[in-house]
């Protein structure tokens, strides 16, 4: 029988031993891919505005000189407007990366605090990256045109100024006290919204105590010249800020410190210092001076003084001029707007009873006090308002000018010299001045004909000098007085003339002593020379008693 025929069966293996070789090349290409993609940093946004010296693959981004990252791609934005800027950033700076985080270019700079940034000049520029503090985590930056001026945890204190006037304030700028520089303006934008200036400033520590509730803020221009009613003035700052300003601040005087300001307070920034100094004074009332004299030379801000003290600020010049003014006023006035500032008298006054005020003002009104305007510079033709008592004024009716006190007025020193002068003209017109004329020509005749006399006369002496007897005269009084001097010389002490005359004189002195007997006897018996003389008894002593 034959043999039957099976099949065999034969189990295979399910893997075979070739592919282990591929399989462990697999496991450690992503082995490798993992720890790759594992040391490998976040990747942020850089947006700037000019991507000079920013190169892809070269570019480093450093903090404390230390590479944190690498530029990877440099392109620009969709609208052409920007250029936007792929870094790799090494792990290690992921919590760096925050809202608080800031980018900036270093690269050669020259500015008014000198020059930065030489040692880029061989090894090209980088990105400066300074770290945040904040939690909320942040991928898309703006790099910032400056440096920051300090980082965001600097000891120091941080205020915001808001500025109404024009300045040319920016980025940088110096913050100075009495001179000395103590921060900088961090930020700077225009709200055309707004249309005002909002300035960041930092002030570092321990110059951040000196910023208080008090403290006022205002411009420095370099050099500030003024000629005004108060006189002329120059202060001339620090010469950083004479090349590009800056900002100043203080506690105006006479003025409590205050508190220790509180970190993102806000204050107003001034044109200047006087204007800060004014700025202090929030509690004023205001008056109306409806003036009928002429306003040229008073400005908004000129002071308003009682007997040389400031007490108040000129507001308007002139103020609603088109509004009706009161019905007793027999003159068109110029409405001028002024403030009393009972400030002024007590710096730690902080709030005033207006009622209380005008009440006190009006008692004054009663006895006199008025405003005038007084000329305060001579040379620029700059007014102020004066004001003070004054005899024999109307007496004042209490009234309003668009609902505002007035303060009655009268007129200023050069309107009353002015008067004066009309009237001394209009009295001058009024005499009868044909007489004095009459007169005046009849003196004037007078004067022609003694004029003529006169003329007579020193035409005689020119004759008469014109005479050559009288040219002749001169040389004959010297001829004279040379023969006097002549005889003169013979009578010297020397002479013989001299010596023949001195004794000549002394035989007339004894002549003269050996007849005074004789005189003395015809003094006593004149009839002498003729009859003899009486015989002279003898004197006889006197007894003793």
């Amino acid at each position: 029988m034959p043999e039957s025929s099976h099949a065999e069966r034969k189990t295979q293996r399910s893997l075979s031993p070739i592919w282990i070789v591929p399989l462990v090349a697999v496991l450690i290409g992503a082995w490798m891919i993992y720890d790759n993609l594992s040391k490998l940093g976040p990747s942020i946004t850089l947006v700037m505005d000019n991507a000079e010296g920013i190169e892809a693959g070269k570019t480093l981004i450093k903090t404390r000189n230390v590479e944190v990252g690498r530029v990877e791609k440099v392109n620009l934005s969709d609208d052409l407007q920007h250029a936007v800027i792929t870094a790799r950033m090494s792990p290690q700076a992921e919590d760096m990366l925050n809202t608080e985080t800031r980018f900036w270019v270093v690269k050669p700079r020259i500015g008014r605090e000198g020059i930065s940034g030489l040692n880029t000049v061989l090894s090209g520029a980088y990105i400066q990256l300074l770290p945040g503090n904040s939690k909320e985590s942040l991928r898309r930056f703006k790099v910032l045109d400056q440096p920051p001026v300090a980082p965001p945890d600097a000891a120091g204190i941080r205020i915001n100024l808001v500025s109404q006037v024009g300045n040319a304030i920016s980025t940088g700028d110096p913050v100075t006290y009495q001179g000395y520089t103590v921060g900088r303006v961090e930020h700077s934008e225009f709200d055309a919204e707004k249309r005002e200036m909002q300035l960041r400033l930092y002030i570092q520590a321990p110059y951040d105590s000196l910023v208080t509730t008090t403290t006022r803020f205002w411009t420095s221009g370099g050099i500030d010249m003024r000629l005004d009613s108060q006189g002329f003035r120059v202060k001339v700052g620090s010469l950083e800020s004479l090349v590009g300003g800056g900002i100043t601040f203080g506690v105006p005087e006479n003025t409590p410190m205050g508190k220790k300001a509180r970190a993102n307070a806000s204050y107003t920034l001034f044109a200047d210092e006087e204007s800060a100094n004014e700025g202090s004074y929030d509690q004023y009332l205001e008056y109306v001076l409806l003036v009928d004299d002429t306003v040229r030379g008073l400005e908004p801000g000129a002071p308003v003084e009682y007997r040389g003290v400031r007490i108040g600020s000129v507001v308007s010049v002139p103020w609603q001029f088109t509004a009706p003014q009161p019905d007793s006023l027999s003159r068109f006035a110029i409405p001028v707007l002024i403030r009393i500032e009972p400030q002024r008298f007590d710096n730690e006054l902080q709030t005033i009873d207006e009622d209380q005020w005008y009440a006190r003002f009006e008692r004054m009104f009663s006895h006199g006090m008025r405003a005038s305007l007084k000329a305060g510079n001579l040379l620029t033709g700059a007014l102020f308002v004066d004001l003070n008592f004054h005899k024999e004024v109307p007496a004042f009716e209490k009234m309003t000018f668009v609902q505002r006190r007035v303060f009655p007025t009268t007129s200023g020193s050069f309107a009353q010299i002015e008067q004066k002068v009309s009237n001394l003209l209009d009295k001058f017109n009024n005499l009868n001045i044909e007489p004095v004329v009459d007169n005046l020509n009849k003196t004037l005749a007078s004067t022609e004909q003694t004029m003529e006399k006169i003329n007579r006369i020193a035409a005689s002496v020119d004759r008469l000098l014109a005479d050559p007897a009288t040219t002749e005269l001169p040389a004959n009084v010297n001829q004279t007085l040379r023969q006097l001097s002549h005889t003169l010389e013979g009578f010297a002490p020397d002479s013989q003339g001299y010596n023949e005359l001195t004794r000549t004189l002394s035989r007339l002195e004894k002549l003269m002593a050996d007849m005074q007997p004789v005189l003395r006897t015809l003094n006593d018996q004149p009839n002498a020379l003729i009859f003899d003389r009486k015989p002279t008894q003898d004197p006889q002593p006197k007894a003793a008693r």
